[in-house]
């Protein structure tokens, strides 16, 4: 019987209460479907870890309503505030400093001193949030290390029975993970790319940003931040990037015209093998499409996937970072 339930006013309270009774819960967020706990509960936690199969020294963001919550739970700086101010509720994920007394989950931070949070700006997240009355502990609802989900049925063929309800919300809008970025050095510092772009983030602060995509401590080999691993969001099916042609029993993951790409030795590639990100070249709908698109190729049973080049900038770097982290995690 499906766990996938239309995000009502009583599905909500009644995930809540599964949420209370230490359950997870998967939920819609504009960026993808995450996992739920109640943050505040360590075997709550614990159960995120067990059903993604996710390396306990990956850290968990937590989601909050607003800034107002956040300093019940974090050392806040007027750097950070602000930036929750210009970007909240939204796709921006901020690490700070846990407060000494913090009720959070030690679990949430994977033995850092620090916690990420954001405040999504899907309602179904803020209605859900808000009924717990408590930050909810999320990733992406997904086994660890395979595609995010941006629809229900994501969640459904890859957790299983492994959640226990899951709040349906529609398609996410902007379909890839939170920018996350560190409010606790001396000059802030973007930890993985995403819709929300160093250079807009310098312009609120009005100093520079650095980044550091692919940072980890020095005493442990761990990850800063989620979204760090260097092999991460896989599809089943193994991807060709910088492609110039497709292959025989390729599907060709295509950005803008494809005027130019053809079949290895065989002419035109045949319609129904390509999947478009975007063919008007823009980058914000390519975002959306990404996840979903190599969702649908994995269930068509092609032998191979071949990535056209998609710029670096902008938020091309988000989207090429989410590939080159897939393209490595097939490596193994």
């Amino acid at each position: 019987m499906t766990k996938i339930f239309p995000a009502t006013k009583a599905a909500i309270a009644e995930a809540a209460e599964i949420l209370r009774n230490g359950g997870l819960v998967a939920f819609p967020t504009e960026t993808v479907y995450g996992l739920g706990a109640d943050a505040a509960s360590e075997a709550a936690v614990a159960r995120i870890f067990a059903a993604k199969g996710r390396p306990a020294v990956n850290p968990l963001i937590v989601h909050v309503t607003d800034w107002k919550m956040v300093e019940d739970y974090a050392q806040t700086n007027d750097r950070a505030k602000l930036l929750a101010a210009s970007f909240w509720p939204g796709p921006l994920s901020i690490i700070l400093k846990r407060k000494t007394d913090t009720k959070l989950a030690q679990s949430v931070s994977a033995g850092l001193d620090t916690v990420a949070l954001r405040a999504p700006a899907h309602p179904v997240a803020q209605q859900l949030i808000a009924a717990l009355d408590r930050p909810i502990a999320a990733p992406s609802a997904n086994r660890s290390g395979t595609l995010s989900p941006t629809a229900p049925l994501h969640v459904e063929k890859s957790l299983g029975t492994a959640v226990d309800m899951i709040l349906a919300g529609g398609k996410c809008a902007i379909g890839l993970e939170s920018t996350v970025i560190d409010m606790t050095a001396e000059m802030p510092t973007v930890l993985r790319a995403g819709f929300i772009l160093p250079e807009t983030i310098a312009d609120v602060l009005g100093e520079d940003v650095a980044t550091a995509y692919d940072t980890v401590t020095e005493e442990t080999g761990a990850p800063l931040s989620p979204g760090q691993l260097l092999r991460h969001y896989a599809p089943d099916t193994p991807l060709r990037l910088k492609a110039v042609d497709a292959q025989e029993g390729e599907a060709l993951l295509a950005f803008g015209s494809v005027r130019f790409m053809g079949l290895r030795g065989k002419g035109h590639i045949p319609e129904k093998d390509i999947f478009n990100l975007s063919e008007n070249g823009d980058l914000n709908e390519a975002a959306a499409n990404l996840f979903a698109m190599l969702h649908e190729i994995d269930q068509k049973g092609y032998k191979g996937i071949a990535v056209m080049d998609i710029p670096a900038a902008g938020l091309g770097i988000a989207i090429n970072d989410r590939l080159k982290r897939a393209a490595r995690a097939q490596q193994d």
